[in-house]
């Protein structure tokens, strides 16, 4: 018996600098006469990301916090204009970071959810179609982090030390304040143990810090960890 076509359809573009990630997604949620999405480009950083979405006007792009050329949320500040129109470019962010500064970066800037990378394939197709109709979708717990922050009166002080850090170097920092090894952050992160050093030379540079305990400490004294 053949099986019958899905009803829904969405077009996706898919941003993430990880070559290996896009094709797993693609694989997994990509089999349009399944699961009704079509996979119609593809982008590693943020100038091919832009200039896809603005090519393919997709219904929704997943995309990737952390990315060379300024990250998800510079992308997000590009692509605002296929926000606005009707029936606009959606965004949702698909991301391994939980961190609260990520979510409510991208949110702040017009992403409509916020996923981890821990989703499965089944769930990550139902968030695309959510998101497709206009819902807000969050990985468990990522909710809180927007309601605390859009519930909140008072405007968060800058903090001009944590913002002379990239979005990479922020993530290295924050893993490493959790007691992770080098080894275990470069296979976290997909990428090398040497640039996870160097990452965190730069980080203890721009810090004034010594050491990854004194890195620590300063990380949790922001709530970072």
């Amino acid at each position: 018996m053949t099986e019958a076509a899905p009803e829904r359809r969405a077009r996706v573009v898919l941003v993430d600098d990880h070559r290996m990630f896009r094709t797993g997604v693609r694989a997994e949620i990509g089999r349009t006469e399944v699961t009704g999405i079509d996979v119609v480009g593809e982008a590693d950083d943020v100038e091919s990301a832009v200039r896809v979405v603005a090519e393919t006007r997709p219904d929704v792009v997943l995309l990737d916090v952390h990315l060379p050329g300024g990250g998800g949320v510079e992308v997000l500040r590009r692509s605002a204009g296929l926000m606005g129109e009707q029936g606009g470019v959606k965004f949702l962010a698909l991301s391994v970071s939980d961190a609260a500064e990520d979510v409510i970066g991208v949110i702040r800037g017009g992403a409509r959810g916020y996923v981890t990378k821990t989703i499965t394939g089944t769930d990550l197709v139902d968030a695309i179609f959510r998101i497709g109709d206009g819902d807000a979708v969050f990985s468990p717990r990522l909710a809180g982090f927007v309601l605390d922050a859009f519930a909140a009166t008072d405007t968060p002080p800058v903090d001009e030390d944590l913002d002379r850090l990239t979005q990479r170097e922020r993530e290295v920092l924050r893993l490493i304040a959790r007691g992770y090894a080098y080894k275990e952050i470069a296979k976290q992160l997909f990428i090398s143990v040497k640039t996870v050093e160097s990452h965190v030379s730069a980080v203890l540079r721009k810090l004034q810090l010594s050491n990854r305990h004194e890195l620590t400490r300063w990380a949790t004294a922001r709530r970072l960890v």
